[in-house]
């Protein structure tokens, strides 16, 4: 699928090295926010980044599809799957894309682009209006054959699920209801004016969508924290001829964290929770309301602890964006080759 920017900025997106075309998603760039909402720091990235801006850039080398491109049956789903990509599979950290560092219960946000799949719907048709659903799951003990039917829908939020290695840390739909691709849809003529965002060196024209997650507050200090991003965006059945069936298609992104224990005064003031979000800051750095509301609320609590932790300011004298999360329902089928699969 092809889709085409409309932008009069090409002259800026081509200095910034970025397709005129449209491409997939995954998580681009994870960086810390502030208790004011504000994103404070050095940004960080996933494992085995490659930026747009280099040279021969292609979205194949970021992309990684479940079920892949070729098999028979687009519903299927193997339990030989692997949940990364082959580039992601191990700590590895190209040069120039560094870990985002952390301190424990720290709110993240992941930041990906839309690439029309959110302002251009027509071109998809079958797929569900939240443009699917985006899930982060996190663990301190990673595998690097990490299965994909080992995690997705089976670890919980308590860390009860499948082998409790690991958590759900967050749930939202793709559209987190302000970003856009700069495209004529009349989605994103009314978010650019409703969300106005100047192109600059990071994001170009487009305002990215974003997932906002909390770190566990007991995450352990000194070592790497593991996030799987999930991005689940099936295809109805019937709705065309060719996918009688519909499909499952699901985007995933590896991401490691380095959780440092008051690594700044920044880091140990986003720990604490305790300022409120700022209503008329920049969008091109700030939270969504609604996602920063619900993390500050059900922060985790700290190791050892029964209680939750007390909510921030931001949840009770914020006035939020209304949080708007469409549930659907995927069923997934395992086959069990006798073979493995080409």
């Amino acid at each position: 699928m092809l889709l085409i920017r409309d932008t009069g900025l090409g002259g800026l997106l081509l200095a910034l090295g970025l397709s005129t075309v449209n491409a997939h998603s995954w998580v681009e760039q994870l960086t810390v926010i502030a208790p004011n909402g504000t994103f404070v720091g050095a940004p960080g990235y996933p494992r085995g980044n490659v930026q747009r801006t280099v040279a021969g850039f292609s979205d194949v080398e970021m992309t990684y599809l479940i079920p892949p491109d070729g098999r028979a049956n687009q519903s299927q789903i193997l339990p030989t799957d692997k949940m990364c990509k082959d580039t992601q599979e191990l700590y590895n950290q190209t040069e120039g894309n560094p870990r985002l560092q952390a301190s424990p219960g720290a709110a993240i946000a992941l930041r990906f682009q839309e690439n029309g799949h959110v302002t251009l719907p027509q071109t998809q048709p079958g797929k569900p209006p939240n443009r699917g659903t985006v899930y982060v799951y996190g663990t301190t003990e990673p595998k690097a054959d990490e299965k994909f039917l080992d995690i997705h829908r089976v670890w919980n939020r308590d860390g009860t699920g499948g082998d409790r290695r690991g958590v759900l840390l967050s749930e939202q739909n793709f559209d987190d209801g302000r970003c856009y691709q700069i495209n004529s849809g009349n989605i994103s003529e009314h978010r650019q004016v409703e969300f106005p965002h100047v192109a600059d060196q990071t994001m170009g024209a487009d305002l990215w969508c974003q997932q906002d997650i909390a770190l566990p507050a007991n995450a352990p200090s000194g070592k790497p924290y593991t996030l799987y991003w999930v991005w689940d965006w099936p295809t109805a059945p019937h709705v065309t001829a060719a996918l009688p069936n519909g499909k499952q298609e699901i985007y995933t992104t590896c991401i490691d964290v380095d959780v440092v224990e008051n690594a700044d005064l920044t880091h140990t003031y986003v720990k604490a929770g305790a300022a409120g979000y700022v209503e008329d800051q920049s969008l091109d750095r700030a939270a969504i309301p609604s996602q920063f509301a619900e993390i500050m609320d059900t922060r985790p609590a700290p190791s050892g602890s029964s209680e939750s932790v007390p909510s921030s300011t931001a949840s009770t004298s914020a006035s939020p964006e209304p949080a708007t999360k469409t549930t659907f329902l995927t069923i997934y089928k395992t086959i069990y080759p006798s073979s493995t699969p080409v």
